[in-house]
C-alpha cells in the first residue's frame, strides 16, 4: 500500500520517470516506463535489479549488442487481422528492422549461453532431464537470457520481406514481374517524352520563344517547359502553373500531353501492383501477428532495461540484493535528484548513514530549520520506493534494504479550502490513516510530528500517537522539534534519537545525521545570526527559562562532544587499518626479495660470464688482424693486459657483491657490445649509400628531351618501361609488353633502354598489365568538380580523362552542377582538345541534364 495518492509527488519520483523518460529508444521503452509501478515481492525486485546489474555489463563490455531500429508497429501489425488489409512500405519497412534487431538481440543473449557437454554418472542419470540441463548450462547473463524463453524470431519473414524491399525502404523492381514490366515500361515512355520535349525545346530556343539556357521541369508530375507569358501563345500545350512572380509559364506540349496520360496510367498500375504485393506479404504475416506482437513486447522490456541501467550510471546507482523482511541500513546514501542539480552548480551532497533494524525500528530526527531533517526523510522514501520500483539506488555497496508492504508519507501543508481542512486537520486525517493501516511491514514518514496546533496539546497528542506506532511496530523515520518526543525516544525500546548536526562556531548547517543523541534546534543562535536584536533574544530567555537554556546548551555540548570523538575514533580506525596494510605490504615484499635474490644474483652471473665469452672472441679476433697486419708487439702486449684486466673485473663479481655493483658491470659491458655493432651497422650503411648513388647516376634518364617514335618510355613515379609507337601533338601511343594504351606525353619521360635478359622483360611487362589492372578496379566512372575553382576542375578532369583513356574506358560522366554555366564551359573547351574523346554531351533530364557532361571515347 501506498499512501497518499500524490505520494509519487511528494518525494520527487515524477523526476526519476522523466530521467527513464529520456534515455528510451521508443515509444515501447516509455509505455513500460509509465506503466512502472510499486511492489512488495523480493524476487521480482532481485530479478529486475539482476536484468539491469547484467545490462551494465553489456554496455561497458560487448561493443556489438544491437541497440538500433527500435520501432513501435504495433498499431499497424494489429490492423493486419483484417483481410485485405496492408502495411504500406514504411510501416512494412519498420517492422523488418525491428524484427531484424529482436532477432539479433534473442541470438546475442543465447550465444552467451554456451552448453556444456556433460558425462552423467549412474547417479545423475536418475535425475530429472530439466536438472542435468541447468547444469549443464553456463550463462554469462542468465536474467537476461530468461527474458529470451518464449521469445519467437521470424527469419523468414525477414527474407520474405527483404525480397520485395531494397535497403532504403522501397519496393524493389523484381518484387513481381508486373512491376518490372511496368516500371520498365515506365522508364520507355519518360525517356520518349524526355527525348520529344528536348527537341520541341530546342526548336523553341532556336525560334527565340524560349531562352538558351531553359531546361525542361517538372510540374504536378509533367514534364513541362518554362516560357514567358508574352510568347505562351506561340508554343502549343496546355498551361499547367504559372512562377510566383508571373514572368514564367509552365507550358506543357501537345506533342507529349498523350505520352504524360500514359505516364499517370502506368503509374497508376505500378500503385495497384504495390499494393498486391504488400496484400500478399500482409497474407504471409497475418497468421504470426500474436507472436510477432509478443516479441514486440520483449524489445519494449529490453529499452525499459537499458534506460534503468543507463540512469543508475548517471546516479552513480547501485544494485543491491533485497531481503525479504523490513530492514534499512544504508551507507552513504545520496538523494540522487538533489546530488545531480549539486553537482551542475559544482557541488557535492553530504551522504547518509541510516539504520532502522527490528530492535531500532523508529528513528526521531530533531535539529535545526534548514539543517536537512526533510531531506533526509525524502531519501529514505525515494529510495525504497526505487528499489520496490526495481530501480538502482544511490547507496554504498555494503548497504543492505529490505522490503516494506506499505510506505506511507505526511509531508508538506494538506491544507484544503473545498474540504474545509486546516493544516493540522490534514495531518490529524493522515495519522488516523496511518494508525489504522500500521503494522509491522509498515514505514511511516512524518515530517515535523505534531506541528500546526498549539504547541503542548500538538506534542502531546503526537507522543500519544507514537505510543500507537511503537504498539504496531511500525518502522518510521519522524522529524520534530518538540523535546517531549525527544525524551520519549530514551524511555521506550524501539525508539531511537538522531540529530542534524549543526557547526556552532561556523553558525551553518553541516547535513550530516548522527544516531544516537537527540539534536538542538539552535534557536537562539539562528535568532542572533539573522540579526534580531539582543534585548528580544534575552527576553525570550527569560521567558522560556533558564533551565531549559541550559539544558539545550548541555544537548550542545554533547552532540559537538559526539561528533569530535567519533571524528577521533574514524581517524584512528582508519590508520590502523592502514599501518596494517603497510606492515603486511612490507613483509610481503621482504620475502619476495628474499627469494628473488638468488635468482637475481644467479641469472646476473650468468650474463657475465656470456658477455666475458662473446668479448675474448672479438679481442682474440683484433688481435689475429694485429698479427696479420704485422702490428708491433708492444701494442698486442696492450690489448692483452686489457683484456686480462677485463676477466678480473668480471671475476670480482661473486655472490657477496651488491645488486648495484652487479648492474654497473653489465651495463658497461652492454654498452661496448652495443657501440660496437652501431659501428658495423653505419659501416654497411655507408656502403648501401655508396652503391645507390652510383646506381642512381648510371640509370637516371633525360626527362628533358622530347618524346618520338621509338624512344623507351616510362609513366611518371611507375616502373614500368614500353616503346612509343606513334606520336600525335601531345598525344602518344605506347606499347607497354602485350598492351597498347594512348596517354599524354606530359605524362611519359624518358627510360634507358632496358637490358635485362628476356625474363626481365616479361616480368616488366607483367607489371605494367597489374598496374592497369589495379587502376581498374579503382576507377569510377563518375567525377564530382562541384564547388572546386576553374583551375583545380581543369586539372582534376586531366588526370580524370587520362585514366579513363589508361584504363580502356568507353563512357564517363563529370558531375559540375548547373549554376552560371562556367564550370560546364571551361571543361567542355578542354575536352575539346583532346584527341581520344570522341564527343561528350548533356545528360539525360531526369538524371541530371545540363549539370552532367556524359563523355565518351
Amino acid at each position: 500500500m501506498i499512501y497518499p495518492h500524490n505520494f509519487e509527488q511528494k518525494i520527487g519520483f515524477n523526476e526519476i520517470r522523466a530521467l527513464l523518460h529520456e534515455r528510451c529508444l521508443s515509444s515501447l521503452g516509455r509505455e513500460k516506463v509509465d506503466n512502472m509501478a510499486f511492489t512488495t515481492d523480493p524476487h521480482a525486485i532481485n530479478e529486475w535489479l539482476e536484468q539491469i546489474k547484467e545490462f551494465r555489463r553489456i554496455l561497458e563490455e560487448a561493443d556489438n549488442f544491437p541497440l538500433q531500429n527500435f520501432f513501435d508497429v504495433r498499431e499497424s501489425v494489429s490492423r493486419i487481422r483484417l483481410e485485405g488489409t496492408h502495411l504500406e512500405e514504411q510501416e512494412l519497412f519498420d517492422l523488418r528492422r525491428s524484427l531484424g534487431t529482436i532477432h539479433l538481440i534473442v541470438t546475442f543473449l543465447q550465444a552467451s549461453t554456451p552448453q556444456t557437454t556433460l558425462s552423467p554418472t549412474p547417479h545423475e542419470a536418475q535425475k530429472d532431464a530439466e536438472d542435468v540441463q541447468e547444469k549443464s548450462t553456463n550463462k554469462l547473463y542468465p536474467a537476461l537470457y530468461k527474458l529470451t524463453e518464449g521469445v519467437t524470431t521470424f527469419p523468414q519473414l525477414i527474407q520474405h520481406i527483404d525480397r520485395i524491399l531494397d535497403k532504403f525502404g522501397h519496393i524493389r523492381d523484381g518484387a513481381s514481374p508486373e512491376l518490372a514490366r511496368i516500371r520498365q515500361e515506365l522508364s520507355r515512355t519518360e525517356g520518349s517524352i524526355s527525348r520529344t520535349l528536348y527537341n520541341i525545346l530546342r526548336n523553341a530556343q532556336s525560334e527565340g520563344l524560349v531562352e538558351k539556357d531553359v531546361t525542361p521541369t517538372m510540374r504536378d508530375g509533367r514534364l513541362v517547359i518554362p516560357v514567358a507569358p508574352a510568347l505562351k501563345r506561340r508554343l502549343h500545350g496546355i498551361v499547367h502553373d504559372e512562377s510566383a512572380s508571373g514572368k514564367t509559364v509552365f507550358i506543357e506540349p501537345t506533342e507529349v500531353v498523350e505520352a504524360n496520360n500514359k505516364i499517370r496510367e502506368l503509374e497508376a498500375d505500378e500503385r495497384r501492383e504495390i499494393i498486391r504485393i504488400l496484400t500478399d506479404m500482409a497474407k504471409l504475416l497475418r497468421p504470426h501477428v500474436k507472436e510477432i506482437l509478443s516479441s514486440f513486447g520483449f524489445l519494449a522490456t529490453i529499452d525499459f532495461i537499458r534506460a534503468k541501467a543507463e540512469t543508475a550510471k548517471l546516479m552513480n546507482a547501485f544494485e543491491p540484493v533485497a531481503v525479504e523482511y523490513p530492514h534499512i541500513d544504508w551507507i552513504r546514501a545520496v538523494h540522487p535528484l538533489l546530488q545531480m542539480s549539486l553537482q551542475r552548480q559544482g557541488k557535492q551532497v553530504t551522504p547518509l548513514d541510516i539504520m532502522l533494524t527490528q530492535e531500532k525500528r523508529i528513528l526521531i530526527i530533531s535539529g535545526p530549520n534548514a539543517g536537512g531533517k526533510s531531506v533526509c526523510l525524502k531519501t529514505v522514501g525515494l529510495l525504497q520506493y526505487m528499489l520496490q520500483c526495481g530501480l538502482s539506488v544511490p547507496v554504498g555497496d555494503r548497504s543492505v534494504m529490505g522490503v516494506f508492504q506499505n510506505i506511507m508519507i505526511d509531508i508538506g501543508d494538506e491544507q484544503s479550502i473545498e474540504n474545509d481542512l486546516s493544516t493540522y486537520s490534514s495531518h490529524l486525517t493522515n495519522m488516523k490513516i496511518m494508525m489504522r493501516q500500521a503494522d509491522g511491514n509498515t514505514l511511516l514518514l512524518i515530517d515535523e510530528f505534531g506541528t500546526g496546533t498549539e504547541p503542548q496539546i500538538g506534542g502531546a497528542i503526537a507522543e500519544s500517537v507514537l505510543k500507537q506506532f511503537c504498539n504496531k511496530q511500525a518502522y518510521g523515520v519522524i522529524t520534530t522539534h518538540y523535546q517531549n518526543l525527544k525524551h520519549f525516544a530514551d524511555a521506550h525500546e524501539g525508539v531511537v534519537n538522531g540529530a542534524m548536526l549543526y557547526d556552532r562556531n561556523e553558525m551553518r548547517a553541516l547535513f550530516q545525521l548522527a544516531i544516537g543523541q537527540p539534536g538542538s534546534s539552535f534557536a537562539i543562535e539562528i535568532a542572533r545570526k539573522t540579526g534580531i536584536p539582543e534585548v528580544v533574544i534575552s527576553d525570550a530567555s527569560e521567558i522560556v527559562g533558564s533551565d531549559y537554556i541550559q539544558s539545550d546548551k548541555y544537548l550542545q555540548d554533547i552532540v559537538r562532544d559526539k561528533r569530535y570523538w567519533e571524528h577521533k575514533r574514524q581517524t584512528i580506525h582508519q590508520r590502523e587499518k592502514e599501518l596494517e596494510k603497510t606492515i603486511a605490504k612490507y613483509e610481503t615484499d621482504i620475502a619476495d626479495l628474499t627469494q628473488s635474490r638468488k635468482e637475481i644474483m644467479q641469472k646476473a652471473k650468468e650474463q657475465a660470464e656470456e658477455l666475458l665469452r662473446e668479448s675474448n672472441k672479438k679481442i682474440e679476433n683484433a688481435i689475429c688482424q694485429i698479427r696479420e697486419n704485422q702490428a708491433e708487439k708492444e701494442e698486442t702486449k696492450r690489448i692483452r693486459e686489457e683484456l686480462n684486466a677485463f676477466k678480473g673485473e668480471i671475476s670480482n663479481i661473486d655472490a657477496t657483491a651488491n645488486d648495484e655493483k652487479i648492474a654497473r658491470k653489465i651495463e658497461q659491458i652492454q654498452r661496448r657490445k652495443e657501440r660496437h655493432e652501431k659501428r658495423k651497422k653505419d659501416k654497411k650503411a655507408e656502403k648501401a649509400r655508396q652503391k645507390e648513388a652510383a646506381a642512381l647516376t648510371t640509370a637516371r634518364p633525360t626527362a628533358d628531351a622530347s618524346i618520338s617514335v621509338g624512344d623507351t618510355v616510362r609513366i611518371k613515379g611507375l616502373s614500368s618501361v614500353g616503346t612509343v609507337e606513334t606520336v600525335d601533338g601531345n598525344t602518344a601511343t605506347v606499347i607497354f609488353g602485350d598492351i597498347r594504351t594512348k596517354m599524354r606525353t606530359e605524362r611519359l619521360e624518358h627510360a634507358d633502354t632496358p637490358r635485362e635478359e628476356p625474363v626481365r622483360s616479361a616480368r616488366t611487362s607483367r607489371i605494367t598489365r597489374e598496374t592497369i589492372e589495379e587502376r581498374q578496379k579503382g576507377f569510377r566512372q563518375d567525377l564530382d568538380v562541384r564547388g572546386m575553382r576553374g583551375d583545380e576542375a581543369i586539372h582534376a578532369v586531366q588526370h580524370f580523362v587520362d585514366d579513363a583513356i589508361l584504363v580502356g574506358m568507353s563512357r564517363v560522366r563529370i558531375l559540375h552542377g548547373k549554376g552560371n554555366g562556367i564550370l560546364r564551359q571551361l571543361i567542355r573547351e578542354y575536352l575539346s582538345t583532346v584527341p581520344n574523346v570522341t564527343a561528350y554531351r548533356d545528360e539525360h533530364v531526369q538524371f541530371g541534364g545540363a549539370g552532367i557532361t556524359v563523355i565518351d571515347f
